[in-house]
């Protein structure tokens, strides 16, 4: 069996201007820089999931459907997750709200780790509320997480926090705990599926 991991890394904001795309892009650095995962993005904003103050006028039934089965597909291909989500007053984004709800069985007996930021709090109290709604969604949420308390300070115009070495590490210790538990997880799908017990 193959121990390399698919992994959805998932943009929790769909904001203009987002600082998501930064701390997204680091975290899938170091997603390949681990050498145990292949790496797949799932924004919202490419799957029509745009800010909510946005006009949808220009959009097709058809076209919103379309986007349900990309997502959904994504979604199932993947082995594991990470989300990469801001803390907005103290909650986590609408935009990811409505990008978790849009599929049901594909999320099952997955476990998804969290990379946060924000302000004073680096987005820990969205974590945490994100870890109630994915247990309803049998998904296994890994305890340690990476966090950015004001993070638009921690990050330089290249994209890389001021604490390298640290913020490494935190992260190192996230992804061995996600690696094994997708292992564990994707072996027990292949020998008995999800759904029979569920």
């Amino acid at each position: 069996m193959s121990e390399s991991v698919k992994v959805g890394l998932i943009y929790g904001s769909a904001r203009q201007g987002r600082f998501c795309e930064t701390v997204a892009r680091w975290t899938e650095k170091e997603l390949g820089t681990s050498g145990k995962f292949s790496v797949e993005v799932i924004d919202p904003v490419a799957h029509g999931r745009a800010a909510r103050h946005e006009v949808h006028e220009n959009k097709s039934s058809a076209h919103e459907a379309g986007g349900y089965r990309s997502l959904r597909a994504q979604l199932d291909a993947a082995d594991a997750f990470v989300v990469v989500t801001p803390e907005y007053n103290h909650g986590y984004p609408a935009a990811l709200k409505e990008l978790i709800d849009s599929a049901g069985e594909e999320w099952y007996a997955k476990p998804v780790a969290f990379v946060s930021y924000g302000g004073v709090s680096g987005g820990l109290r969205a974590v945490e509320q994100l870890r109630q709604v994915f247990a309803e969604l049998h998904v296994v949420s890994i305890r340690d997480s990476v966090s950015f308390q004001n993070a638009w300070q921690l990050f330089d115009a290249d994209g890389c926090p001021a604490d390298p070495d640290r913020c490494s590490a935190q992260m190192s210790r996230m992804l061995a705990k996600l690696h094994w538990w997708a292992i564990a997880l994707r072996t027990a799908r292949e020998k008995s599926p999800y759904s029979t017990a569920a």
